[in-house]
């Protein structure tokens, strides 16, 4: 007799209609009896490891801790599948110590998020936002002078994925693009490789793109942006961990640049902050960047596939600790035909 392994889907009901979707969660019921967490808000690890009871398989959305407790607390457990990149609140040496396999999800959202970024770049540059915020609240918006890209320098900090397509949508909108990223050799002719200050004195946007480590925490800081010209705008879309708040805070009180558009902060689930977010000289969109029915579907879908195949007794995709994970599903007995 076939046993189908148990998962447990740890998104709330919202935001499996945000950022999963009926078309991998049927994939997900294909593959396995799925376990769905009905509750309003993301499951601390107490209740992640109460609700894992029995399951060989959570997959986990980005807001819910997975802590060196749940390993310990759940024997039977074969494998965490991150629906994200960013697995910074997985304890993955925890996991490793009790031979439980990690994944993580590719970039699909590196479309949406590029074109975005050159979204916020416009509205900040343009003002759209503020003057459609005035029209409906019944005022007269001011008709100032903006800023085009054409003709401008966006800065781009980190050359990976994502910072390679915003490169190229800048190119495309007639920018000149610098680029800082210690760690690659940017070879495109029509793109310099400068250093950070350098960037950032010579910049009109300035777009902090790099992974958020350790190494990168407030990498915008009060050094950097006293650095900014005070025409220059900030524009964030990576993680809200680049950026030093208070500083930019402090640099946009004092007028030292001349905004910031937001899709990401220190608030909850990387939110912007709201004490950021409510300035008129701060453009702030909900960590929506990554929003689009392409880009959703695709990290949910890659899920589906990292399930079958553990089911499968194979390592999938995106493992990020294949070497130690030593709890095959169908050797340890979970699963038996």
């Amino acid at each position: 007799m076939n046993v189908r392994p148990r998962i447990l889907l740890t998104h709330t009901p919202d935001m499996r209609r945000n950022y999963y979707g009926a078309r991998a969660l049927a994939g997900l019921q294909a593959v396995g009896e799925v376990v769905l967490h009905e509750g309003p808000e993301p499951l601390s690890t107490p209740a992640l490891t109460a609700a894992g009871q029995g399951c060989q398989v959570i997959v986990a959305d980005r807001a819910t801790p997975c802590e060196a407790a749940l390993f310990a607390g759940l024997p039977g457990l074969v494998a965490v599948c991150r629906v994200a990149v960013d697995i910074r609140n997985i304890d993955v040496e925890a996991a490793s110590t009790h031979g439980v396999l990690v994944t993580q999800a590719s970039r699909s959202w590196v479309p949406a998020v590029s074109e975005l970024a050159i979204g916020l770049m416009i509205d900040a540059a343009r003002g759209i936002s503020r003057a459609d915020a005035a029209y409906k609240t019944g005022r007269m918006p001011e008709a100032g002078t903006g800023r085009q890209l054409a003709g401008s320098a966006a800065g781009i900090i980190g050359y990976g994925p994502l910072g390679q397509r915003v490169a190229e949508l800048a190119l495309a909108f007639g920018m000149t693009v610098l680029v800082n990223d210690p760690y690659v050799t940017v070879e495109h002719d029509r793109i310099e490789q400068v250093e950070l200050d350098d960037l950032l004195k010579r910049s009109d946007f300035v777009l902090p793109l790099a992974v958020a480590t350790e190494e990168t925490e407030n990498l915008i800081g009060a050094a950097q942006l006293r650095l900014m010209r005070t025409d220059a705008l900030l524009i964030n879309l990576s993680r809200g961990n680049l950026i030093d708040e208070a500083a930019l805070a402090a640099a946009l009180d004092d007028k030292r640049i001349a905004g910031a558009a937001l899709d990401v902060g220190r608030a909850p689930d990387q939110m912007p902050s709201p004490h950021l977010a409510r300035r008129p000289d701060v453009v702030a969109t909900p960590h929506m960047a990554g929003l689009t029915q392409p880009a959703i579907e695709g990290q949910a879908l890659e899920t589906v596939a990292q399930v079958a195949e553990i089911v499968q007794g194979r390592t999938p995709p995106g493992a990020v600790n294949a070497n130690r994970a030593s709890r095959p599903l169908r050797e340890s007995g979970h699963l038996r035909s």
